[in-house]
């Protein structure tokens, strides 16, 4: 969750960002802070090239868990969790990235501690998944967000 509150913050948006207003932004902050227009020094150069990585970054992440883009592949989605078993997982300070058999992978975020441990402990981890995590947390595509 402080990644998504991270990105958000940086690209100053809220909670109900759709996609066109992230767009908007997104374009502004770009042409704000393209190196191209720093040119007086290098130091400045530098930062704003920093700067518009991190605002690509946060831009593609946030597209990433809009409702519209996650609306979009939801029956991709629910197919997979509901018919494809768990490869395998991990947790990493609150996300959880679990792999299918089928090769792709979901990133849930805000997962608490808690909750992996009965995950890793449930005799059927995939039913418990689909009770508790799948359609519980904030959720994003990582094997589609790899290929890209």
């Amino acid at each position: 969750m402080k990644k998504i509150i991270g990105y958000r913050k940086l690209l100053g948006v809220g909670e109900k960002a759709d996609l066109q207003e992230l767009k908007t932004i997104y374009r502004g902050l770009i042409k704000t802070w393209h190196p191209d227009k720093f040119q007086e020094s290098d130091e400045q150069k530098a930062e704003a090239e920093l700067k518009s990585k991190r605002i690509i970054e946060a831009y593609h992440f946030l597209v990433s868990i809009a409702p519209e883009t996650l609306a979009e592949y939801n029956a991709e989605y629910t197919t997979t969790t509901n018919t494809i078993g768990i490869e395998d997982f991990e947790y990493k300070g609150e996300t959880l990235i679990i792999k299918f058999f089928d090769g792709s992978s979901y990133e849930y975020f805000g997962v608490p501690k808690a909750i992996y441990v009965k995950l890793i402990n449930a005799p059927a981890q995939a039913r418990f998944a689909r009770r508790h995590i799948f359609n519980s947390f904030v959720y994003r595509s990582v094997s589609r967000v790899e290929t890209v």
